[in-house]
């Protein structure tokens, strides 16, 4: 198959005009347009590998120097000539595209680390900066050249406008002289004609004026005249402008001089300029169709995640739908064939073409849309079949040119080649086509091609299921709905449906009913066979997923308690540690106390009642420490009982519910003789339904919360409660409040919930905790759609998102923000 025919049957002309229409210049147009298929692996590489990195400068939002530039090829090519030059706008362009070339050089040469392959080639191009400044010096920012580029041109130029002064000083006179005696109008301006100012006269007064007549209106009735006066005045000024001409083409011819030496140098430099376009054209391509570099092996095969037609994607895109994915695998030995069969209309031809045309767009060193994920091997040559190739001219049928290209492409198989036929040994008698198609197929599996094959032919899911190297595909059906779902599953072959299809459109059924008396009961127990080996692979296809999804809730649910299990150990800990540090100051306090009563006594000379009053006051301090310390211990002994029971909970919690239903765990109901503590719950004036919470203790009166209310109360007046009862009235009291606090509380959320989060330089286990937080209160909110910020690096973080994010419930689809908002660095999530 020659390149033009195989462009033309994957429409690759088109995404070449796309890519030609990008460009800013024709040089990087022609390179475009001269874009050709390799099996080279190294040049497929640094092709591809140059337009990655184009892609990341544009994506990254760097001030990379880009601008259309002049071809100039063959005015270079004209001054190798001694004697020649290039005009003022042709210098100047020559001055523009030396600079863009420089900024290129500069650009990359800062960045040799992050854009190697382009510094590589940027490299070799030398940017001539004493030749620059040399053009630059003789040429203003209008690109004209300037007055003092030679003295000589200095002086012409002082002539020129003192001449032209000379000659507006004296048309002006006799123009209004004209007007006073009233040979021309009195609105009448001075005109230009052939380089010359003349005055504009009615043909009726044309002979009252002396001078030369340079001419006349289209209507005849005004002339325009040249008064006898500025004659010879217009005449030197004109050979002023000869002598100003021939000193800019001797400058021009001198510097012509200077760059002729450099011609080559200067003709890479395009070169380079007109490569970048190339490469800046495709990434710019690759960027509208969401498209990326995969890993491209030095070997055959394929191994694809979510792979797009390009075409047909933009054109989803620009509607604002989406194209059904396709994940295809071809591998050495066992895959390197697959047979594609389902319902017409259901997209085997369309998966054909995209494995194609992707294939033949990476081998042009072309960005390809699919996951970053994906490996794409390289193949020598693409064999493709598809479409009628009749000639009436060549006295071939249909049948005839498929059987042509089978013939070519058993001279061509071989491990290194890729075949694409659709719908094989189709065009002639089905038993005769299948048995020929069959034959054709083992050939070219035992020579060891790759290749995608589209089929409704039976005996061919059969050979494929029973031979090694060659496997099957279906294109999914919706049988309920009778349509098409368009992806692709491997390894089963698929059911035409063509007895569904036909009833949905409305074959009666008396005609369907013969049909399939004709058929026999084997072929349509294998259809029927294969409809249910499809449904029910769905099925469990969905229960596969529940179960995983739910397992991997578990494993979050598990996280979680074992978190709450180490902070709760870390409470603990903090709890003793007060309390040992609180022990130590009493006992520092003790025994400050102690000896400053010591050294009291022996400075009172052991006075009997300063003694006993120091005494008693060492008393009442013990016993101020007793009670506090007692009152702490308890406290503290309280509190680590609490944890221990959270423990308890926990660890039961944990347990697996297929061992049997734990026994409940009772906790320790407080007797009516236990005394009244800190953190207690009571009942009120024996009303188990008017329950508080001891805050503190006094004498006589406790202090008390009652829901959000603080209150003084008679300790005579509160009594001991059971834990449930305390539990039931807590929940009787907080209901309403609770109720119409969390109305509040989720509106408030609504009012300040931002649709954005930014996990960039997290860990991925902290990206995950706060991006399901974040999911959770988006779904309470009634979000349909919120963005994550992660940025794109080396993709880890982005990957490890988007696996949790597809394992929720709620989440409906992901996809990569618009280029121009963010790209692959910013995950878009739509929530159902």
């Amino acid at each position: 198959m020659t390149p033009e025919l195989i462009e033309e049957k994957l429409k690759f002309g088109r995404v070449r005009a796309a890519v030609r229409g990008l460009c800013l210049s024709a040089m990087g147009g022609d390179l475009v347009q001269a874009m050709a298929f390799s099996p080279d692996y190294d040049e497929v590489c640094r092709l591809g590998g140059e337009t990655w990195e184009m892609h990341a400068i544009i994506t990254d939002g760097l001030d990379f120097p880009a601008g259309e530039f002049p071809d100039l090829r063959e005015q270079l090519g004209r001054i190798r000539i001694a004697g020649l030059y290039l005009e003022e706008e042709e210098l100047a362009a020559l001055l523009f595209a030396m600079d863009l070339a420089r900024q290129a050089v500069g650009f990359f040469g800062a960045r040799p680390e992050q854009f190697p392959l382009l510094q590589l080639r940027a490299a070799d191009v030398q940017i001539f900066p004493v030749l620059a400044e040399r053009i630059g010096s003789i040429l203003d920012r209008h690109g004209r050249i300037r007055d003092n580029a030679s003295p000589t041109l200095a002086e012409i130029r002082r002539d020129i406008a003192a001449k032209q002064t000379a000659v507006q000083r004296r048309l002006q006179a006799i123009l209004r002289q004209a007007q006073t005696d009233g040979i021309v109008e009195a609105d009448a301006t001075l005109s230009l004609r052939d380089g010359r100012q003349v005055i504009p006269v009615p043909a009726a007064n044309k002979r009252r004026l002396q001078g030369i007549v340079l001419d006349e209106s289209a209507s005849g009735r005004t002339s325009f005249i040249e008064p006898a006066e500025v004659v010879a005045l217009n005449n030197d000024l004109r050979e002023l402008h000869y002598a100003e001409r021939r000193e800019i083409v001797r400058i021009l011819t001198d510097i012509a001089t200077t760059i002729r030496p450099y011609i080559d140098e200067l003709l890479f430099s395009f070169q380079f300029l007109a490569h970048l376009d190339f490469v800046r054209a495709k990434a710019l391509y690759g960027l509208s169709i969401d498209a990326v570099w995969p890993t491209v092996e030095n070997r055959q095969g394929l191994y694809w995640s979510q792979a797009r037609h390009p075409l047909l994607h933009a054109q989803m895109k620009a509607a604002g739908r989406s194209v059904v994915p396709l994940d295809i695998e071809l591998e050495a030995p066992l895959q390197r064939i697959l047979i594609i069969s389902g319902p017409n209309a259901g997209g085997k031809s369309v998966c054909l073409q995209t494995v194609g045309i992707l294939q033949y767009m990476l081998q042009c060193g072309m960005l390809v849309p699919m996951d970053e994920g994906s490996k794409m091997g390289i193949f020598d040559t693409i064999l493709i079949d598809m479409g009628d190739e009749q000639s009436i001219e060549n006295d071939l049928s249909t049948y005839s040119s498929h059987l042509t290209n089978m013939k070519h492409f058993l001279r061509q198989a071989s491990p290194r080649a890729l075949v694409l036929i659709d719908e094989f040994g189709t065009g002639t008698e089905p038993a005769l086509g299948g048995a020929i198609a069959e034959s054709v197929l083992a050939e070219l599996n035992r020579r060891g091609v790759y290749g995608v094959i589209t089929t409704h032919y039976t005996n061919l899911k059969h050979f494929a299921a029973q031979t090694d190297g060659i496997h099957n595909g279906a294109m999914l059906f919706d049988t309920h709905a009778i349509q098409p779902l368009f992806r692709l599953q491997m390894g089963q072959p698929g059911s035409s449906f063509a007895f569904e299809i036909a009833r949905k459109i409305g074959l009666p059924e008396h005609i369907l009913a013969d049909a399939k008396e004709k058929m026999g009961a084997d072929h349509l127990d294998f259809d029927k066979h294969l409809r249910e080996i499809v449904r029910d692979k769905r099925y469990w296809e969905q229960k596969r997923q529940t179960v995983k999804e739910n397992e991997k809730r578990l494993a979050e649910i598990l996280e979680k308690y074992n978190a709450d299990l180490q902070n709760v150990r870390r409470e603990r800990r903090e709890i003793l540690d007060r309390a040992r540090q609180q022990s130590e100051q009493i006992l520092a306090e003790a025994n400050r106390r102690i000896e400053n009563t010591i050294k009291e006594i022996r400075e009172a000379q052991a006075d009997k009642e300063r003694t006993k009053n120091l005494r008693e006051e060492l008393r009442n301090f013990k016993q101020e420490i007793d009670k506090t310390t007692a009152a702490d211990d308890e406290n503290i002994e309280r509190k680590i009982d609490k944890i221990r029971r959270r423990e308890e909970r926990k660890k039961n919690k944990k347990k697996p519910e297929a061992v049997g239903k734990s026994e409940p765990v009772v906790e320790a109901e407080p007797t009516d003789n236990t005394p009244l503590a800190v953190g207690d719950i009571v009942c009120i004036d024996g009303d188990k339904t008017r329950v508080a919470q001891i805050l503190s203790l006094g004498d006589r009166d406790a202090q008390v919360a009652i829901g959000n209310l603080k209150a003084s109360i008679k300790i005579g007046r509160l009594g001991r409660v059971s834990n449930n009862a305390a539990r039931q009235a807590l929940r009787q009291q907080s209901r309403v409040v609770v109720g119409s606090n969390i109305g509040e509380a989720v509106r408030q959320k609504k009012l300040n919930f931002k649709p954005e989060i930014d996990v960039r330089g997290m860990r991925t286990d902290e990206a995950i905790e706060l991006v399901a937080q974040f999911i959770d209160d988006a779904t309470m909110c009634e979000q349909t759609e919120v963005r994550i910020l992660h940025g794109k690096g080396n993709g880890i973080l982005r990957q490890q998102l988007r696996i949790y994010l597809r394992g929720l419930p709620e989440v409906a689809l992901l996809r990569d923000e618009h280029v121009q908002l963010g790209g692959a660095g910013i995950t878009v999530v739509e929530l159902k």
